[in-house]
């Protein structure tokens, strides 16, 4: 599994065809306490940088943006009821939506691991 980034700090964590999207660890330390998330409606196409969440927090309120153009096939259920989750697991529990990847080459034009992090430097 590969994981790219996005510069406003969204990760997709690709596996085959699909990718798994939350954001970074360092955003949900920028967010401070996470109190409500609003998820794209399984079944959504989304272009590459259209909003498809937000998330709102103690400090202010931030849109999540499609990393990559697909379809959202999944929605994480949990964060409804505890979005916590993505102050406590962003990478893990914290996840926010499952999407089926439309074009595979926009994955290029994301950073990996080392650009992210030379990037929130």
């Amino acid at each position: 599994m590969t994981t790219k980034f996005t510069q406003d700090h969204e990760y997709i964590a690709v596996d085959g065809a699909s990718g798994t999207v939350g954001i970074t660890a360092y955003a949900q330390d920028q967010l401070g306490d996470i109190v409500f998330i609003e998820l794209p409606a399984v079944g959504k196409v989304l272009r590459k940088g259209d909003e498809a969440a937000v998330v709102e927090s103690v400090k202010a309120a931030s849109e999540i943006y499609a990393p990559v153009s697909g379809t959202v096939t999944e929605v994480n259920a949990a964060l409804s009821g505890e979005p916590g989750l993505v102050n406590q697991d962003p990478a893990g529990a914290g996840w926010m939506f499952r999407m089926s990847i439309a074009d595979a080459g926009e994955l290029d034009t994301l950073m990996d691991e080392t650009a992210y992090q030379d990037h929130i430097k």
